[in-house]
C-alpha cells in the first residue's frame, strides 16, 4: 500500500507501508546440479607436490656455474666501485666439462685495463672448484653501454 502527495516545494513524495518480496532463485534443472557442482580437475594437483628437476652443475642455475658467476662478482672495474657482472661486461658463460668460456667486453676499447682484465678474469674463473680450465672472449659487438647494468649497478652509480 502506498499513499502519494505532494511537498511544499512541488515535490511528489510517495510512501510506502510494505514491499512483496522478490521470488527465491530456482535451479531449473535440479538432476544435473551434483554434476555442475563437482569440482573439475585441479591442474595444480601435483604440480605443487613435485621436486624441482636436478639442474646439471654447469648448466644456468648449476651450483658450478653460480660459483663461476660469483667469483666474476668479486673482480671490479678500477675506475668504478661496481663489479664487472653487474656492469653488464659479461655476456656470456658457458661451462663444459671442467672447461669454462667466458665471453666479455669492456666499457670502452681504450680502457686502461684492457690488458689486464681478460687475464684476471681467467685467472679466477680458472680457480673456482670444478673448473679446469678457463678461457675468455673478448669482444667489441655489441659495444658496451650503461643499458647493460643491473639496476644494482644503476642505484649503486646513483643513476637509478
Amino acid at each position: 500500500m502506498s499513499e502519494d502527495r505532494m511537498s511544499d516545494n512541488g515535490i511528489r513524495v510517495e510512501e510506502v507501508e510494505s514491499v512483496e518480496a522478490p521470488p527465491k532463485a530456482r535451479v531449473a534443472d535440479v538432476e544435473t546440479a551434483p554434476e555442475k557442482l563437482e569440482r573439475k580437475r585441479d591442474y595444480l594437483e601435483g604440480f605443487l607436490a613435485a621436486k624441482p628437476a636436478a639442474v646439471e652443475p654447469s648448466a644456468v642455475g648449476g651450483d658450478l656455474y653460480e660459483a663461476v658467476i660469483n667469483a666474476l662478482k668479486d673482480i671490479y672495474d678500477p675506475e668504478i666501485p661496481v663489479n664487472i657482472y653487474d656492469l653488464g661486461l659479461i655476456y656470456n658463460v658457458e661451462i663444459d666439462e671442467g672447461h669454462a668460456v667466458v665471453t666479455m667486453t669492456l666499457t670502452t676499447p681504450h680502457c686502461p685495463v684492457a690488458e689486464s682484465m681478460p687475464a684476471e678474469v681467467e685467472l679466477r674463473v680458472g680457480a673456482v672448484p670444478g673448473v679446469g680450465d678457463a678461457e675468455v672472449n673478448l669482444v667489441w659487438d655489441p659495444p658496451w653501454s650503461p643499458q647493460n647494468m643491473s639496476d644494482e649497478a644503476r642505484l649503486e652509480l646513483g643513476m637509478l
